[in-house]
């Protein structure tokens, strides 16, 4: 599949809406979760406002459309990210639309979001994944490692340097 992996323009960033719709992970495929959650101060965190100094995205460009992003911000306000660790770390956002995951689309931009970051100078980047999320093998085999474990999630940071 030939794609390619740039960063989001200014113009886009209402897509952020629908990537972090599509980030959220059901155990069960059949449930269909209404739109109406996005409108969660706990959603809304990572795309409201989005174009901060510390905000960045890269997308990956298929079939000549974007189908899918991954995104960092310090998420470090009155409401939190699930991955926050610090105020001066920032959290990972990442999703693919359904019929672009498992091709290695994900794992692609993971990479070069941590080299941008490292680039940017960060010392690390955290994230929260549920435990039965198909993703903790990806953050693992990329370099992240469990730093935390909650009831239903992981709490997982990449050492930047």
């Amino acid at each position: 599949m030939e794609y390619i992996i740039r960063e989001l323009r200014e113009d886009e960033y209402l897509l952020l809406k629908e990537f972090t719709y599509q980030a959220i992970f059901l155990r069960d495929e059949n449930i269909i979760v209404p739109r109406i959650v996005l409108d969660d101060p706990k959603l809304k965190v990572f795309y409201e406002d989005f174009g901060k100094p510390d905000d960045v995205c890269l997308v990956v460009e298929a079939d000549n459309k974007i189908v899918g992003a991954v995104w960092t911000r310090i998420l470090s306000g009155e409401v939190k990210g699930f991955g926050n660790i610090d105020e001066h770390t920032p959290e990972f956002g990442i999703s693919l639309f359904k019929e672009y995951r498992n091709k290695g689309l994900g794992t692609e931009l993971m990479k070069s979001m941590l080299e941008l970051l490292k680039e940017k100078g960060y010392k690390r980047t955290s994230l929260a994944v549920q435990k039965d999320n198909y993703a903790v093998k990806m953050y693992k085999n990329v370099g992240f490692s469990i730093v935390k474990e909650l009831d239903e999630e992981y709490l997982m940071v990449f050492d930047l340097q």
